[in-house]
């Protein structure tokens, strides 16, 4: 019995799975999404105010200065993925469309996550000072260089204006509530750091939250009705295919580069995932006239699947034995 046990999908993938579920058959729409919207932000808000509670200025320091755990990071998200796009062409084409390769490739273009990057880290129990310098860095560098990465390799055209409202939510909901924490951990540090069962709620609610309210608004969007059903699975295939070169690359350089666990935990969750947040206002702007939503629908399926897929890791890394937070192995 034991032994079948262990197959079983824990607590919070179950979880995870019944939100899909719900937000595929029941979707926010309106002012609904708008609700879950300020709710997940708020969320999110306290997770980073508890984390900034809750961490030395010691280990924030060393986050910071780890040079070389941050520019593998920024070459995977930036460098690697469009490559890994242009070398599976051959093997993506025959499963898409034209105008869904097009997709596929802006998505390689794009900067990593902020928000899931960060509490997936949390959750596994990685480099968090870390995770939040890098996710936070890649996604203001990507506002200048996603217009240039998408006019090299996919529409070989000039870069165009992107909005600058990311950077000023980043600062907002993650940087202003991290430096809080950082300000009142005097006072109230040693309470949080007490209650660990309160920062693991935390994480996987704002996890879950995430999902909801992006995938309710992929539903909402058409996701499962804007492309034949051939292309749709292609599509699914094609995503996972990225996914899992991106997931497979990054645990491999984490070792060749022979970083702690925390360290790899940083790179596989912060270097593997692209945003959704950024990409469909980019997509906006950049692709005017073009059938934006064709382009951003790879980017939502690829949403959903890596915050499934790392859902998962992040639950088996989160239950590894605390005698292995610092090994190289």
């Amino acid at each position: 019995m034991n032994r079948f046990t262990r197959f079983l999908p824990d607590r919070f993938t179950l979880f995870l799975v019944i939100t899909v579920i719900i937000a595929s058959l029941l979707p926010a729409h309106g002012q609904g999404i708008d609700a879950f919207e300020i709710i997940t932000d708020i969320a999110v808000g306290l997770l980073f105010f508890l984390h900034g509670a809750r961490l030395s200025r010691e280990a924030i320091i060393a986050g910071i200065t780890h040079w070389r755990l941050h520019s593998l990071i920024f070459t995977t998200t930036f460098i690697l993925f469009p490559v890994i796009g242009l070398l599976l062409k051959p093997v993506l084409m025959p499963l898409v469309t034209p105008e869904l390769y097009l997709g596929i490739m802006f998505l390689c273009c794009l900067p990593a996550t902020v928000q899931s990057a960060i509490a997936f880290t949390s959750m596994a129990r990685g480099n968090v000072p870390a995770a939040v310098c890098s996710a936070s860095a890649s996604s203001l560098l990507g506002i200048f260089i996603t217009p240039i990465a998408v006019g090299l390799v996919v529409v070989k055209a000039g870069s165009s204006p992107v909005s600058f409202d990311a950077v000023g939510k980043i600062m907002l909901q993650l940087l202003l509530p991290f430096v809080l924490g950082q300000v009142l951990r005097r006072w109230i540090g040693g309470w949080v750091h007490k209650r660990k069962s309160l920062l693991k709620v935390v994480d996987q609610g704002s996890i879950l939250l995430v999902v909801y309210t992006a995938f309710s608004e992929a539903v909402n969007e058409g996701l499962w009705h804007n492309t034949p059903l051939p292309a749709l699975a292609g599509l699914i295939l094609a995503c996972a295919v990225i996914l899992a070169v991106a997931l497979f690359l990054t645990t491999m350089l984490g070792r060749i580069m022979k970083f702690n666990v925390p360290d790899r935990i940083t790179l596989l969750f912060c270097g593997s995932k692209k945003s959704l947040a950024s990409g469909i206002p980019m997509a906006q702007v950049l692709f005017a006239g073009h059938a934006v939503g064709a382009i951003v629908l790879p980017l939502m399926l690829f949403h959903q699947l890596q915050l499934m897929v790392c859902a998962v890791l992040a639950g088996r890394f989160a239950r590894r034995p605390e005698a292995d937070e610092g090994g190289r192995h």
